[in-house]
């Protein structure tokens, strides 16, 4: 999945007006916020993009790829990050949307209906067939939020295996708990259903006709030192983990997984998010955004709706987005907050996880940068 470059005639149809020649007066509070983190030790980088009504309203970078690099990379807005779970919102919830307006997905469906194998190798448990591909969307299929699978998984088809046959941690559809498995559970039902691998699907359907350029499972080789790193992996990989997925899982599955392992820029990302504010255009219909981004009814008292999150109280999108808003963060430090009734966006970059993703301050961070850039657009 290589894309680096332009695709013609294509982003007319997306319609992002670059407006961001007075960025740095009317988002001085907000950068200020980033820069100060920064100096922290929060993380080593930022990149950022705020669009509002149809206009990219921001558009920034800060810092240096690592703490220890004094002269710095040139770190830029077209910088490539390792997006983490967000992932799980761009690529593989908006491949179940299109999959879904297509009338190849029942979200009621069984799990067991496309992927029988989820009902061999564990004791029979009967509650397996109540999984549903809603449930997986909505983390809510009683599978376990996550497992060290790399630990013994040597091979993509042995960690597939692995997911495939996992035991129920719960009841299925009484509690939503965030889970990377069934997500991965998830990505191998939509491929079966596509019948092509996620990442070829994204690229034909998403990226190109959405123009983004800079988004790729996978980055190629040549590029790699131009990505800021995430990780200084002594225990798994034996090396500083730069322009290939952090997350162990993602890596065993060949760097292209439904949870992890897509890279991309700020500019990018302020395109998909201008696509779900612009009501699905090109590539999408706005029911079908609504259905996916609404919070779900049940299990009761959840903040998901489909593959999305919704703000909650206390929020790590800060304390303005509305109650219609929904958005993502990603482990690495990245995050993607949309609120439909104000007609904006957010993205923040960063790789919070170098050297050792034991720093936690970018929960602290990120609500205070969220709350100023809402109070500079008021």
């Amino acid at each position: 999945m290589q894309y680096y470059g332009f695709f013609p005639g294509i982003v007319d149809q997306i319609s992002l007006q670059y407006a961001f020649g007075n960025q740095d007066e009317i988002f001085a509070s907000a950068f200020s916020i980033l820069r100060e983190a920064i100096a922290a030790r929060a993380f080593p980088t930022a990149s950022l993009s705020v669009t509002c009504r149809g206009r990219l309203v921001a558009l920034k970078a800060f810092g240096s790829f690592t703490f220890e690099d004094e002269a710095g990379w040139n770190v830029t807005p077209a910088t490539l990050f390792d997006l983490a779970s967000l992932t799980k919102v761009v690529a593989t919830t908006s491949m179940a949307m299109l999959l879904y307006e297509r009338g190849l997905l029942d979200l009621e469906a069984p799990v067991a209906a496309i992927v029988p194998e989820f009902l061999s190798d564990t004791g029979k448990d009967p509650r397996r067939r109540e999984v549903t591909l809603r449930m997986l969307l909505a983390h809510s299929s009683g599978l376990p939020a996550y497992e060290k699978l790399f630990v013994q998984a040597a091979t993509r088809d042995e960690l597939l295996r692995a997911v495939l046959t996992m035991p129920l941690a719960r009841e299925p559809g009484v509690r939503a708990e965030y889970s990377d498995i069934g997500f991965i559970l998830f990505g191998v039902a939509l491929e079966r259903l596509a019948d092509e691998s996620l990442d070829r699907f994204c690229q034909r359907e998403i990226v190109a006709p959405l123009a983004m350029a800079n988004t790729t499972f996978n980055p190629p080789m040549e590029i790699r030192r131009a990505i800021p790193p995430t990780a200084n992996d002594k225990t798994f990989r034996g090396r500083i983990i730069q322009g290939e997925v952090q997350d162990e899982n993602a890596f065993v599955l060949g760097g292209v997984a439904a949870h992890a392992g897509l890279f991309s820029t700020a500019e990018d990302m302020a395109k998909f998010a201008h696509t779900m504010l612009n009501g699905g255009q090109p590539i999408l219909r706005p029911e079908t955004i609504s259905l996916f981004t609404r919070r779900e009814s049940a299990p009761t008292g959840t903040l998901r709706a489909l593959g999305w999150d919704t703000p909650s109280i206390p929020s790590q999108s800060g304390k303005y987005f509305s109650p219609q808003s929904y958005g993502h963060l990603g482990y690495t430090g990245t995050s993607l907050w949309i609120d439909p009734l104000r007609q904006l966006s957010v993205t923040l970059l960063t790789n919070r996880t170098w050297p050792d993703s034991s720093n936690q301050a970018i929960k602290q961070v990120r609500p205070g940068f969220h709350d100023a850039v809402m109070q500079a657009l008021q």
